[in-house]
């Protein structure tokens, strides 16, 4: 098995096919959104695929280390996380190829007029740890 995150983006990806953003959506078609995101992980869970998933709110702060006892604050003039991720998605899956099925089908969560997105979602693997080879 090897992890992967699935990505969900705002902006940085080609556009999605129903591009319509979703703070114009109804409350309805947020709520069917949720609800397919829901029954996906629900699926992805009785297979033993999911591990984690969460949507993240737009609120968010770039804090670097300036020296000791001034950790600023900072915005800009670089894109920042909350400008870009939406949500993420981590799945234990046994092939690459499993990966890419899951993500496509994820890609296909309802949207505006109840249409599916069509979003591009960014497939990651998790680094892990270079096998040791012993003599």
């Amino acid at each position: 098995m090897a992890k992967y995150l699935l990505l969900k983006h705002y902006r940085g990806a080609p556009a999605a096919v129903n591009d319509v953003p979703m703070d114009q959506w109804t409350p309805e078609e947020v709520t069917a959104h949720v609800q397919y995101m829901r029954d996906f992980a629900d699926r992805l869970e009785g297979t033993g695929e999911f591990v984690d998933g969460q949507a993240l709110s737009p609120e968010g702060t770039f804090v670097r280390y300036d020296g000791e006892g001034r950790p600023p604050v900072t915005d800009g003039p670089f894109a920042e996380t909350k400008d870009l991720i939406a949500g993420w998605m981590v799945i234990d899956v046994e092939t690459y190829e499993r990966a890419l099925e899951l993500a496509g089908e994820l890609s296909a969560a309802p949207g505006a007029n109840g249409k599916p997105i069509h979003e591009w979602l960014e497939v990651r693997p998790f680094l892990a740890e270079p096998p040791t080879v012993t003599e």
